[in-house]
């Protein structure tokens, strides 16, 4: 079955095909550890940025990382994706944690992975290719401007107390405080973004990251030292342990099972439950879920376009489902595959999914050996990462060519997608995208199916018609968008008391607005006393006609297999009531 990966649906698929199925060598399994190493060393302060954006302390990135990143690569259907905290959630999330606190994002997470094993069960995969692609660039380009302007203030170092949620409140509170920002955190978020805007002139095969915080790190060392100090992790976020005793940065210790529901709400205080907390969850868990299978179904199609290998993507959504079902229960939030992370997977050899869970170990390992040194890492540098991660997944080149080059149906959905996702919210973005391409690409649809008159076409007619008989050809699906307009068009060239031939071998589908629309045409050629043969129907239109119950009229309506038995009919004395 050469779509099979579109509709298989079972739990550690990669697993299986490429260390089951295919022999797992000690060289195969050496290429996923440095592959799994690298990828662990990029993760960890890209998980830390991405939680401390989510409005959570840094170290819930990493149990993410850890927990999700393991669970979804063990029980996933793609070989190469990285799992883990991702930019995209950041628009969903951050509002989340905001209103109801750590606890309603582990509430959230939860029922998205509920949402998601529905979704694999149900083996909706394979509709991700129907997402068109101005829709994804849409709210991706969104998305990016929104992290933009959720990283400006720790880039600068500007003190704001409290961040409106509007993005044009937002503009006009950081406009006021740029004139106050610390020069020193300024300097130290331009110094770690220029190396990683210029570290891959070097063509080096290991990714910019680590380099750039270490001048980062060394950048706000100094200066401490002239007497500037520099925000970072150590000074922002504390914790403290059971015997009692305060740190600062994030805890060297693992995540504890916890009830998603009994962790921190605002405040520090409990999650208070009613029906308007269940309603906005559920509604924030939904459109995790939908994100999540697109940016993970779309991470893999990017993958397996990189590889030459094949995803499963309801056994991917399973995974995913899962992931994000346990991920919760140990302070992890919500995850899916991270394209650039995936990437980076496989140009540094990646052969399977144990590279991802090594991935994980790594962070793991980041976490509890390497906790007090991350405290060191400067806020203006995790934001100079992210908005990096922010550009790269803006993909301007994609949308600058779309702009350029594309219809104007598709530069109108683009432009809407985007500003939704801005100025409102993704998933208002993702609907109305999807919806207003549907309707332009059925609008272009329609204006393709044709009304050809071809009483005169010798080809198909050698013989004239009889007076008062006409032919016409119908070519294009007869759906709701186009049905009325085309037999309108067709009652028109209908004489009184005459007849018409429609021929239909061009009619792949008849739905139920074209089929409403047929039987209009039949009860006008009934009052006028024209008589009316259908010829050379495709399968699918005699079944929907049969469905129905549309039989033959004597004096009415016909049906012909083709355009000489329809002629047959024409000329005999009168028509048959059974003709077929």
């Amino acid at each position: 079955m050469p779509r099979k990966h579109l509709f298989s649906l079972r739990i550690a698929n990669a697993l299986r095909e490429s260390c089951v199925t295919e022999p797992y060598t000690r060289t195969r399994f050496s290429r996923d550890l440095l592959a799994g190493i690298t990828v662990g060393i990029v993760a960890i302060p890209l998980s830390m940025a991405l939680a401390i954006a989510t409005g959570v302390a840094p170290q819930y990135g990493l149990y993410t990382a850890i927990v999700a990143g393991f669970v979804i690569a063990l029980c996933g259907g793609s070989r190469f994706s990285i799992s883990g905290p991702t930019a995209a959630f950041i628009v969903i999330l951050h509002p989340v944690a905001l209103k109801f606190g750590l606890a309603g994002l582990m509430v959230a997470t939860l029922l998205s992975g509920l949402i998601l094993l529905a979704m694999a069960f149900l083996r909706l995969g394979r509709y991700i290719e129907y997402i068109p692609e101005s829709v994804t660039l849409g709210f991706t380009s969104g998305i990016a401007i929104v992290i933009v302007s959720l990283q400006i203030k720790d880039f600068f170092g500007l003190e704001i107390a409290h961040m409106p949620e509007s993005f044009l409140a937002k503009l006009q509170v950081l406009g006021s405080a740029m004139p106050d920002l610390r020069w020193a955190d300024a300097l130290v978020g331009v110094t770690t973004l220029l190396v990683l805007i210029l570290w891959p002139r070097l063509k080096s095969r290991f990714t910019g990251h680590l380099p750039a915080l270490v001048l980062g790190v060394g950048a706000s060392l100094l200066l401490a030292q002239m007497g500037h100090d520099v925000a970072t992790i150590g000074s922002r976020f504390s914790y403290l342990l059971p015997d009692g005793s305060a740190g600062r940065g994030i805890p060297p210790i693992l995540p504890d099972l916890v009830w998603p529901w009994l962790q921190a709400g605002p405040q520090g205080g409990a999650l208070e439950w009613n029906f308007d907390t269940a309603r906005d969850l559920f509604s924030a868990a939904l459109a995790i879920a939908m994100l999540g299978a697109i940016e993970s179904l779309l991470c893999a199609v990017v993958l397996d376009g990189m590889t030459g290998k094949r995803h499963s993507a309801n056994s991917e959504l399973l995974g995913q489902g899962i992931g994000n079902l346990v991920a919760p229960f140990f302070g992890g939030f919500t995850a899916t595959a991270a394209l650039a992370r995936s990437a980076t997977n496989v140009k540094a050899g990646a052969e399977s999914p144990v590279s991802a869970m090594i991935h994980s170990l790594v962070v793991l390992l980041g976490l509890v050996l390497l906790a007090p040194w991350l405290a060191y890492l400067p806020m203006a540098s995790m934001a100079a990462l992210l908005l990096m991660v922010a550009w790269n997944m803006s993909e301007a080149h994609k949308v600058v060519a779309l702009l350029r080059k594309a219809p104007a149906g598709d530069v109108l959905v683009l432009l809407i997608c985007l500003s939704l996702t801005v100025l409102f919210d993704m998933v208002i973005a993702i609907g109305v995208g999807i919806v207003l391409a549907a309707l332009l690409f059925m609008r272009d649809i329609a204006a393709m199916i044709k009304v050809v008159d071809v009483t005169e076409n010798r080809k198909q007619f050698p013989h004239a018609l009889p007076p008062g008989w006409r032919a016409v050809k119908i070519s294009g699906p007869l759906f709701f968008a186009a049905a009325d307009r085309v037999f309108g068009e067709i009652s028109q060239l209908v004489d009184e008391r005459g007849g018409l031939i429609v021929v239909m071998e061009a009619v792949p589908l008849l739905d139920a607005g074209g089929l409403a629309a047929m039987e209009k045409l039949i009860h006008q050629c009934r009052q006028r006393k024209v008589q009316l043969i259908f010829a050379e129907l495709q399968f699918q239109p005699l079944k929907t006609l049969s469905r129905a119950g549309l039989q033959p009229e004597e004096g009415t309506l016909a049906f012909a297999p083709s355009v000489e038995a329809a002629v047959a009919l024409v000329i005999a004395p009168q028509m048959p009531e059974n003709a077929s």
